[in-house]
């Protein structure tokens, strides 16, 4: 992936092997996935982290590798069936929550010019994935400030 703010490190990396079907040792029922997920979510894990327990652990001792190939939803469609949806998308959730840590870092440290930057960065990130989420998985009139972001992060 390339870097937003950065020249460096390439757009290489390895990609997802294609397959359109669970492998044979991974057999298990896509109503116990589902379930699963939801309880993983109940818990208060975000949906990557659930991804990666149901890779690790999987479902009664069985391996996920892939739960769209097992159920063809992803994580996220299976949590808003279920209504166990967060308010924020986490990838916005994790950038606000970033963004909040620099802030009160610079703050405390205002000569610390690298982090001020490293925070500008961020701040815009979040401004660009708040105008991608706007309207659909966020309110139409939403705006980030860090008061926002406060609030939001304090709801969970």
């Amino acid at each position: 992936m390339a870097r937003m703010h950065t020249r460096r490190r390439g757009s290489s990396g390895s990609d997802k092997p294609s397959a359109d079907e669970p492998p044979e040792w991974s057999d298990v029922d896509p109503a116990d996935v589902e379930e699963r997920v939801v309880e993983l979510a109940a818990q208060g894990h975000d949906p990557s982290q659930i991804g990666i327990k149901l890779r690790d652990e999987g479902v009664t001792g069985t391996p996920v590798p892939d739960v769209k190939l097992v159920t063809d939803k992803k994580i996220t469609e299976i949590l808003e069936e279920n209504d166990a949806k967060a308010d924020v998308p986490e990838d916005l959730r994790n950038l606000m929550e970033r963004a909040v840590r620099l802030r009160e870092h610079v703050q405390e440290n205002p000569q610390d010019y690298q982090n001020k930057r490293a925070l500008q960065n961020t701040e815009s990130k979040v401004r660009r994935l708040v105008d991608y989420y706007r309207g659909n998985e966020l309110e139409p009139d939403f705006t980030y400030s860090y008061e926002v972001a406060v609030d939001l992060l304090e709801e969970h």
